[in-house]
């Protein structure tokens, strides 16, 4: 698939030596949605600061669909539109004027039809008399992000998205988010709520101490690293693990009352009728069965400390 930004080679040094990015490449594709997960101080929003010229690389070079970020500046920052983590605005504006005023920022012609369907799409037509300061924190955010697409940016950047707002807000959001990308706007979102990325993400990226760690189909990651977790809830404590149980990955609880078994859920496709068929052959009764698949969260947590410097 064609890709619509291109990273080369991208770092960032601050005062003082810091390195932010160390050499990152990445190449994210029209009309995906993206998801940058990483932990705090990973690098993910000196990136994203750094694609929308917000921030100078070190070294490297960008290209936003085919406008080099540096000498093609104008060109570039046109076609993004960028959601930041923080809530700027004028808290005495009104909401319809000011995705107004930032259209304009662009260079656009007024387009209150536009205007108008922007703020529909983000349930803030009711508001958009208001001032800023009158709204929740989740409709500031809404405001943010329609303020973000007045000028009809090919790409939308969302820096933790739904940082601070409830659930139901949030799974507005998403279903927004998805809209978009149905029109062909590109997404990419950092985010600390991982289910936000394996429920919406094409692609999932992780980035850690400055370097990208991976980056992967959300679908071929969860099949690749994912894992299953069967619990086993004995009817009678067990003081050990038997040695005819030693062809399974076993661990047995401290009161002796449970058996886990963790296996690959794609390779392993006969060993829990075998290990509850063994357990059976050893008269070792069981009351209950659980199983637990890994989430996108396992696989980052493992990821990430696995690279951790020592």
């Amino acid at each position: 698939m064609q890709s619509i930004i291109s990273i080369k080679g991208i770092e960032k040094t601050y005062a003082g030596g810091f390195r932010a990015l160390k050499g990152v490449d990445l190449d994210i594709r029209r009309g995906e949605i993206f998801a940058l997960l990483g932990p705090n101080g990973a690098g993910k929003t000196t990136l994203i600061s750094i694609i929308c010229g917000l921030v100078n690389a070190t070294a490297g070079s960008i290209s936003v669909d085919g406008h080099d970020i540096v000498r093609n500046y104008r060109q570039a920052r046109a076609t993004i539109g960028l959601v930041p983590q923080e809530l700027h605005t004028d808290a005495f504006e009104r909401v319809r004027d000011t995705v107004a005023f930032s259209r304009g920022l662009f260079g656009h012609a007024p387009d209150a039809a536009l205007v108008e369907r922007i703020l529909r799409d983000l349930t803030l037509w009711d508001k958009r008399d208001a001032q800023i300061k009158e709204l929740s924190g989740g409709m500031k955010r809404r405001v943010m992000i329609a303020k973000a697409l007045a000028h009809e940016p090919r790409i939308l950047f969302l820096d933790e998205p739904t940082a601070g707002v409830d659930v139901e807000l949030r799974r507005d959001m998403w279903g927004l988010v998805r809209a978009l990308r149905d029109t062909g706007v590109t997404i990419i979102l950092t985010t600390h709520y991982i289910e936000e990325a394996e429920e919406m993400a094409d692609r999932v990226g992780v980035i850690n101490n400055g370097e990208l760690v991976l980056v992967e189909d959300t679908s071929a990651l969860m099949k690749k690293l994912g894992t299953k977790e069967l619990t086993v809830l004995l009817a009678e404590p067990l003081a050990a693990l038997p040695p005819e149980l030693a062809d399974w990955r076993l661990e047995l609880n401290a009161d002796g009352r449970e058996l886990r078994y963790v296996f690959d859920r794609h390779a392993d496709r006969t060993g829990i009728p075998s290990l509850l068929a063994r357990l059976r052959d050893l008269g070792i009764a069981f009351t209950d069965l659980n199983t637990r698949q890994s989430s996108l969260e396992d696989i980052f947590v493992s990821l990430v400390s696995d690279r951790r410097p020592a």
